[in-house]
């Protein structure tokens, strides 16, 4: 028992909690088996002794207060709510202009909404842990996240054109044009962030309420898995409703299955994010990116001497399903993973203390 204090001293001098104890033991690997080595039923069990052992200048012992539970604050409700009112804004100016003045509204638009998100996901729930090592890993994330997006807008119009031969112009924003956008469904995913700020805020509420509640590592994750599978279906159904409205007033098609990828994808990358798991979610957001992009590429690989077959994966997909089964069955498989990846790890004490390890 020395010896375990002595190495984890720094984490039981710093913790106000026994359960912070517990959940940085568990991120170090220890287990249930290994706390019945010194005689203790559980982690917990053996996260209050340490608590209890190290001196506090005459504290009492181990408290069992539940951790501190993130309030809703009204500067992260107003930003979650801004990306979606600032697309609905760029597509409305987009319909009521034409030529010079639209590529502006577009411009100025894409900006707008690319920095309100940015703000979005720096305050509130959907904040991502502190600490500036991460940069790269952040930046790679970001990036794989603007290419999923700007393929949801462009991406089905130019493989679709470029099964055909083409593109011959460039995107004109008509729905009917040689190179469609979509903007209905990237519309949906704008006005989705605050569904997912209040997902993300339910889970991390309802995780730490778990936490305090529970008597071992196998009875918190078997109290916080339906948690975790819950926010996410509500998500979902959300998602689908805003899909929904906005097919509806827009005229539009919804692109419904491959939407409900990207943005269970897209969920899931943040959750993952948020609970200090940042290296999962950067792969596989860049395997799908990946992904797309040579399927776009491919048709017109195909084009030189000898590379027929680059294609024909590609256009027998397109062909039997469209153009949409490309991102759907990306983004459903990349999102797939993710969720199996989440429900091993966002269900661990670790992932929802506030001295959780990041990954």
């Amino acid at each position: 028992m020395k010896a375990l204090l002595h190495r984890h001293r720094d984490l039981c001098e710093q913790a106000v909690d026994p359960l912070e104890i517990a959940a940085g033991l568990e991120a170090h690997g220890v287990t249930d088996r290994t706390a019945a080595r010194f005689r203790h039923r559980d982690v917990f069990s053996l996260a209050e002794e340490l608590y209890a052992r190290v001196p506090r200048g005459g504290e009492p012992g181990p408290r069992t207060e539940p951790l501190p539970v993130p309030r809703v604050r009204a500067d992260w409700i107003l930003l979650s709510l801004l990306p979606g009112a600032l697309g609905a804004a760029t597509v409305a100016g987009l319909r009521l202009t034409h030529g010079r003045p639209r590529l502006l509204v577009a411009f100025v638009g894409v900006l707008a909404v690319a920095l309100a998100t940015r703000a979005a996901l720096r305050r509130g729930p959907l904040a991502g842990p502190p600490g500036t090592r991460a940069w790269r890993t952040a930046n790679a994330t970001r990036a794989w996240t603007l290419w999923l997006l700007g393929y949801a807008l462009l991406g089905d119009g130019l493989l679709a054109a470029a099964v055909r031969g083409g593109p011959d112009a460039l995107p004109t924003g008509a729905p009917g044009g040689p190179w469609p956008t979509a903007t209905a469904p990237v519309l949906a995913l704008t006005l989705a962030c605050a569904p997912a700020a209040w997902c993300a805020h339910l889970l991390t509420v309802g995780a730490r309420r778990r936490l305090a509640g529970s008597r071992g590592l196998e009875d918190f994750t078997a109290a916080v898995r339906p948690l975790l599978f819950g926010t996410f279906a509500l998500f979902l159904g959300v998602l689908a409703a805003l899909l929904l409205v906005c097919g509806t007033v827009l005229h539009e098609p919804t692109a419904a299955w491959q939407t409900l990828a990207l943005g269970a994808l897209l969920l899931l990358a943040r959750l993952l994010t948020v609970h200090h798991h940042r290296h999962a979610p950067t792969v596989v957001l860049g395997a799908a990116a990946v992904a797309e992009a040579v399927a776009v590429a491919a048709p017109s690989a195909a084009r030189l001497p000898g590379c027929a077959a680059l294609a024909a994966p590609v256009r027998a997909l397109v062909n039997a399903w469209g153009a949409a089964a490309v991102p759907a069955l990306v983004c459903g498989i990349a999102a797939l993973v993710l969720l199996i990846h989440a429900g091993r790890t966002l269900t661990q004490a670790s992932a929802h203390a506030p001295t959780g390890a990041p990954e």
